[in-house]
């Protein structure tokens, strides 16, 4: 029996664009939006975008310290397209937006248009970040904005200091590579197999404290044995996460004022039964 495929999907990918020339057509609401998203990435960006028309926050953009290079003008053509890798456009012109994109397609360029679905080789959708971790909601541009709600139900389930946690685990990674170098071959797969172990015997917040000494203790304990040690056997010393220690310094004064006011009821009626 072949396994059944549910095509209509799009490929979901984390696109690489550090020092990738993106070209931004457009410079309103929805092209600030897209400029942030491609500054994150660490791209260079051109914007073409008459001054009349910047939103503030690209104003704020032009006038930041951003690899940015902004002409005050309309699209001019194919001569605008040279040397770019990626092309974005939000602009309220359709006819013009198409024109783009038929350009793009023609020069093998990746083009997405605001609002214009069937114009676009991929989708912007609602993205959660926290530092190296990110998760993206895609609708296929059907419904950004159901996007966004089920965006918002994610996030209130991730766990805390998962973004912390992925740094550390990356950088417990690269310690472990430079200790055991190699592509393939046993060696790969013992790498491989102990990271997982370390994942799945870590908690989360256990991670996300990791430390460049206490990665050495546990690649010199354990790596090197073929163990994994737990956090107490390296000495790791447990820090409560925020929401605990607010948690405990609004009920300590609390518990201390009930503890009192019980001691002075306890006193009180103490007394009256001796003037009985």
């Amino acid at each position: 029996m072949h396994p059944s495929v549910l095509g209509g999907a799009s490929l979901l990918i984390a696109w690489q664009l550090k020092d990738k020339h993106v070209l931004i057509v457009g410079g309103g609401d929805v092209a600030s939006g897209r400029i942030e998203s491609v500054l994150a990435a660490d791209a260079r960006v051109t914007i073409i975008s008459p001054s009349s028309g910047l939103h503030p926050l690209a104003k704020q953009y032009i006038e930041g310290s951003y690899p940015i290079t902004y002409h005050d003008r309309t699209f001019g053509g194919a001569e605008d397209l040279s040397g770019v890798d990626m092309v974005l456009t939000a602009i309220d012109d359709v006819s013009q937006s198409r024109t783009i994109c038929a350009l793009c397609r023609d020069l093998k360029i990746p083009v997405n248009v605001a609002d214009i679905p069937d114009s676009c080789d991929f989708f912007f959708g609602s993205q959660i970040r926290d530092g190296p971790l990110q998760i993206l909601v895609s609708t296929n541009g059907q419904s950004p904005k159901l996007a966004n709600i089920i965006k918002r139900k994610i996030e209130k389930h991730l766990p805390e200091h998962a973004g912390n946690a992925i740094a550390a685990v990356g950088r417990l990674r690269t310690l472990l590579k430079e200790r055991a170098p190699g592509v393939g071959g046993e060696v790969s797969k013992r790498r491989m197999k102990w990271m997982v172990d370390v994942c799945n015997s870590w908690d989360m917040e256990e991670l996300a404290q990791l430390d460049e000494q206490t990665m050495k203790k546990l690649l010199d304990a354990g790596w090197e044995n073929g163990t994994v040690p737990n956090p107490r056997d390296l000495g790791m010393r447990w820090k409560w996460p925020t929401n605990v220690s607010t948690a405990i310094n609004t009920a300590v004064p609390a518990l201390t004022f009930v503890a009192g006011a019980a001691c002075a009821s306890i006193l009180l009626l103490s007394r009256l039964s001796r003037s009985r």
